[in-house]
C-alpha cells in the first residue's frame, strides 16, 4: 500500500561502478531527496563505490569525496560515509553554515564553497585552517567570483599562507551547447589570479560538462586536475533499472452524473473511479517544471491546461500502458483516477506504474533486489 521505488539492484550497481570507473576523480552529489534514493542510501552507496576497486591511480580520488548542496544535508550523511564533504552552497556567515564550521569533528572533512572576498576572510578567521574551493560565476550567474574578485581573492590568499585551498569549482548551465570556450576563458582567469600553491590548488571542479568536453580540457590544461560532479547522470543514468509503482486501494463503479471526491465533481460518463497510492505529499501532482521552451514543450503545456480547464489532466499513473486520468486533483497521499468503460479495471492490491520526477518524489518504499 505503498507509492514505491523498485529497483534492479545487480543492473544499478553495475552502472554504478561504470560510471565511476569512466570518470577518474568522480565526486558523486548526494543532494536534496537524494534523487529519489534517500540522501543516507546514497552517502552509503558512495563509501561503497570508493571501496570499488575501479582501475585508476591511487591518487584519483574517485568517490573520495561527496557533494551535498547545503550544510542542513551534513548530518544525514557524514556518518554514512567517511570521506570529505564538500558543500555546493556558498559559506555564508550565518545559519547552519556557521554551525558545521564550528564542528570540531567535521574540521578535517568539510570543504567549503566560497564565492565572495568577505566570506573567505570572515571564514578563515573563524577557522584558519578550513578547507574550502573558490567557485568562479559561469554564464549562469547564480553565484561565484568574477575575474576581478578572483584576483582580489589571489591577493588575500597570498597575505594568508597555510590557507587549505582546494582549488576552484565552476558549474555550468546544462543547455547552450559546448562550455569548452568559456570554461577555457574562465581557467585563463584562474592562471592569471595568481593563487598561491598547494598540493590540491590546481584542482577544477566541474559540473555538467561532458566527457568530450572534459577530455578537450584535460588535453588543453594538462597542468589542472579536473574533477566531475555527478548526481543525475550517476544514481539516475540507468533510467531502465528503476521502477515506480503504486497500489490500488478502491475501485468503486460510476454512472454518469455520479457524484464524488472531495468537490463534489460529477461523472462525466460511466466507468470506474480508482483510489491509488500516490499523492501531494510524494510529489505527485506537484512535478517541478522542466524548462522545456521549445515548441513540443509548449504545445503540451497548453493541452494539459485545456485537460485542466474541463476537470481531465492527465495522471502520471498508467494501466497497460496507458495513462489515466486524474478524476480530480490529488490528495495529499491517494489519487482518484477514472477509467471508462471497456478498459481493462485493476483490482484492489494491484499494482500500476507510475511516471514521476525522481529529483521530485518522495517514495514510501525502496525496494532493491
Amino acid at each position: 500500500m505503498s507509492l514505491t521505488l523498485n529497483v534492479d539492484g545487480p543492473r544499478w550497481r553495475e552502472h554504478l561502478r561504470r560510471t565511476a570507473a569512466a570518470h577518474p576523480g568522480l565526486v558523486p552529489v548526494v543532494k536534496g531527496n537524494g534523487y529519489g534514493f534517500t540522501l543516507g542510501r546514497l552517502a552509503r552507496r558512495t563509501q561503497w563505490l570508493a571501496e570499488q576497486d575501479l582501475g585508476h591511480e591511487p591518487d584519483a580520488g574517485t568517490c573520495d569525496t561527496l557533494a551535498v548542496g547545503m550544510y542542513d544535508e551534513l548530518e544525514e550523511v557524514v556518518q554514512r560515509f567517511d570521506g570529505s564533504v564538500v558543500v555546493l552552497t556558498p559559506w555564508r556567515p550565518f545559519g547552519s553554515a556557521l554551525e558545521a564550521t564550528a564542528d570540531d569533528s567535521l574540521a578535517d572533512r568539510l570543504v567549503h564553497t566560497v564565492g565572495r572576498l568577505e566570506d573567505l576572510e570572515d571564514l578563515l578567521a573563524r577557522r584558519p585552517r578550513a578547507r574550502f574551493v573558490l567557485e568562479r560565476l559561469t554564464s549562469m550567474q547564480r553565484h561565484g567570483l568574477s575575474a576581478r574578485e578572483l584576483w582580489a581573492v589571489g591577493e588575500a590568499l597570498r597575505a594568508h599562507p597555510g590557507a587549505r585551498l582546494e582549488g576552484v569549482a565552476m558549474h555550468f548551465p546544462l543547455a547552450q551547447g559546448s562550455h569548452t570556450s568559456e570554461a577555457s576563458r574562465l581557467l585563463t582567469d584562474v592562471v592569471g589570479a595568481q593563487l598561491p600553491p598547494g598540493p590540491r590548488s590546481h584542482t577544477v571542479w566541474v559540473s555538467h560538462l561532458s566527457d568530450t568536453e572534459l577530455s578537450g580540457l584535460r588535453a588543453r590544461w594538462p597542468d589542472f586536475t579536473f574533477r566531475s560532479r555527478m548526481g543525475t547522470g550517476l544514481w539516475l543514468g540507468d533510467r531502465g533499472s528503476l521502477s515506480v509503482t503504486s497500489t490500488v486501494l478502491d475501485v468503486h463503479p460510476l454512472e454518469r452524473g455520479d457524484v464524488f471526491g472531495y468537490r463534489g465533481r460529477t461523472a462525466p460518463k460511466s466507468g470506474h473511479l480508482l483510489v491509488v497510492t500516490g499523492g501531494t505529499a510524494h510529489g505527485v501532482g506537484l512535478e517541478a517544471p522542466t524548462g522545456d521552451l521549445g515548441l513540443r514543450g509548449r504545445a503540451a503545456t497548453l493541452a494539459r491546461g485545456g485537460l485542466d480547464a474541463v476537470g481531465f489532466v492527465r495522471s502520471p499513473f498508467s494501466i497497460d500502458g496507458k495513462q489515466r486520468l486524474f478524476a480530480e486533483p490529488p490528495h495529499m497521499q491517494a489519487s482518484m483516477l477514472f477509467v471508462p468503460t471497456g478498459a481493462r479495471v485493476p483490482a484492489v492490491g494491484d499494482v500500476v506504474d507510475v511516471r514521476v520526477r525522481y529529483t521530485a518524489t518522495a517514495f514510501d518504499r525502496i525496494v532493491v533486489s
